[in-house]
């Protein structure tokens, strides 16, 4: 099927084949960029901001792009001077402008963001649409299995580079950590779709590189890493932590996340190549709920701990974090890509809490309940 695309004004209906001048937007002003960029520091300006002078633009399309990573990643795109097409089901809404964000920057940013409406399980919408307009540049964000690959690679015979996210989960369980990207994999993973997507690429002798980054944490994060223990710290409610509290794991912020993705762009060091990405430091469960304390201004948190296989939660989740030590290398991406992370723990979760939580806006509502399980328990006992 033959497909014609075209620039339509926001406010006019969307068609599945329409591309959309839309906006998303944040208070993040730029990045570190690749090597074929000039760039200078403003000092005056918040932590993780550059100015960026553009060099040749490619025509790049994001599969995603309107949640978490992709809106800051498809931000630093559109300032490096890339014509960026977002594409979505459109059923989130593509322009809103962010906390923090200023009016200009919204502009600027929402009159050359691009969006092309569909779905990518109706494969043979996306092969003739994407084949109809061609792109240089893929960034998939939201993919998880791999024949949700296939169709945009066949689609784009001349694709430069295909950039995946894909998932530090896909790591066997280890008594030796940190997981480096050599490790072995565990293919019962539940993250196997993005190790067989890693497989494809490989395979189909694309030009791919794949990031695995490990918890992702910052402003609009619909995992609840940090929000979860937001959410009790302002309910002035104990943290309920299983085990000692002593498991170790590691989060990275996701601007620092989406300079990653921009490094590997036309970078001939990452071709073919994975790259584990999160924060420098690790830290213990009990440690990052003190962090988060420090980041919103709260008191010393009071911490319970408690063993998990004592209680009955049934579907629900009483905890946001793998029960056990789970955390990765970034000497990879440091030394290849030059790559390093800008915020460190409490920087970051305080730019979280600042942009968001902090702002009364959060994705879930505070429940409480598997707390109440277990405090129950634990006072009944006491």
């Amino acid at each position: 099927m033959a497909c014609r695309l075209m620039a339509v004004q926001q406010n006019q209906p969307a068609s599945s084949l329409a591309l959309f001048h839309s906006s998303l937007s944040s208070d993040f002003n730029g990045c570190r960029l690749t090597h074929s960029v000039q760039f200078k520091r403003n000092v005056v300006q918040p932590k993780g901001a550059l100015h960026v002078t553009a060099s040749s633009g490619k025509k790049i399309l994001i599969m995603g792009g309107t949640r978490f990573i992709g809106i800051f990643l498809s931000r630093l795109l559109v300032k490096e001077g890339h014509q960026v097409t977002l594409f979505t089901r459109g059923k989130a809404p593509i322009a809103q402008q962010l906390p923090g964000e200023a009016d200009a920057d919204f502009a600027d940013f929402s009159s050359k963001i691009l969006h092309l409406k569909g779905d990518r399980q109706d494969f043979d919408f996306v092969k003739s649409s994407l084949s109809a307009e061609g792109y240089d540049v893929v960034y998939d964000i939201n993919g998880r299995e791999a024949v949700e690959v296939e169709p945009i690679l066949d689609a784009l015979p001349k694709l430069e580079q295909y950039i995946y996210c894909s998932s530090a989960g896909v790591y066997l369980k280890s008594d030796l950590l940190p997981h480096c990207e050599a490790d072995a994999v565990d293919p019962k993973s539940r993250h196997k779709g993005k190790l067989d997507t890693e497989s494809l690429l490989a395979s189909r002798g694309v030009n791919w590189t794949a990031l695995r980054p490990v918890y992702i944490y910052g402003p609009l994060n619909y995992n609840p890493v940090e929000e979860w223990f937001f959410h009790r710290l302002k309910a002035g409610r104990p943290i309920p932590i299983p085990g000692s509290g002593i498991q170790i794991t590691s989060l990275g912020h996701v601007k620092d996340l989406a300079k990653a993705f921009l490094l590997v762009l036309g970078n001939d060091k990452a071709s073919g190549e994975v790259f584990n990405i999160s924060g420098d430091k690790y830290v213990t469960f009990d440690g990052l709920a003190r962090a988060c304390a420090k980041a919103g201004g709260f008191p010393e948190p009071e911490i319970i701990h408690y063993n998990p296989k004592e209680y009955d939660f049934g579907k629900k989740k009483p905890f946001p974090f793998r029960d056990q030590h789970f955390f990765a290398s970034i000497e990879k991406p440091k030394n290849l890509l030059g790559w390093k992370p800008e915020f460190d723990l409490v920087e970051g979760l305080t730019d979280s809490y600042n942009l968001d939580f902090g702002r009364g806006t959060f994705r879930k509502a505070a429940d409480f309940s598997t707390d109440d399980i277990i405090l129950g328990k634990t006072l009944a006992a006491v």
